[in-house]
């Protein structure tokens, strides 16, 4: 088992997580049910997996939440490319989020493979 707290991937994600609210809190009412409410549930979802896997007995169940955290952070860059091309974010913001998004995305399949060797 793996302390998640401690976990790189889970830390990166909780503060990305953090930065996709405070994004999302900027975008009018007509959005905030809507793509708004969908990035902050995919940005969610990453940490989640990471801590719900790393309290998994096996790593077999661990790589299982890894790739599920792995599947949310592809669907939050995809939402953000939409926001993008919905003129919702700023072109700074998204360079930033879309850039921190990707990274996270290399560290979870790079952890994954580590602990399934």
């Amino acid at each position: 088992m793996h302390n998640f707290r401690q976990l790189r991937i889970w830390i990166d994600s909780v503060e990305l997580t953090k930065d996709i609210y405070v994004l999302t809190q900027k975008f009018s009412s007509e959005h905030r049910f809507g793509i708004s409410s969908q990035l902050y549930r995919a940005a969610v979802s990453i940490p989640s997996n990471i801590a719900e896997g790393s309290a998994r007995k096996s790593t077999k169940d661990f790589s299982h939440f890894l790739s599920m955290s792995l599947g949310s952070a592809f669907e939050l860059e995809t939402q953000l490319i939409i926001a993008e091309q919905c003129n919702l974010t700023t072109d700074a913001e998204y360079q930033n989020l879309i850039n921190r998004v990707q990274s996270l995305q290399k560290q979870i399949k790079a952890f994954s493979n580590t602990i399934a060797s």
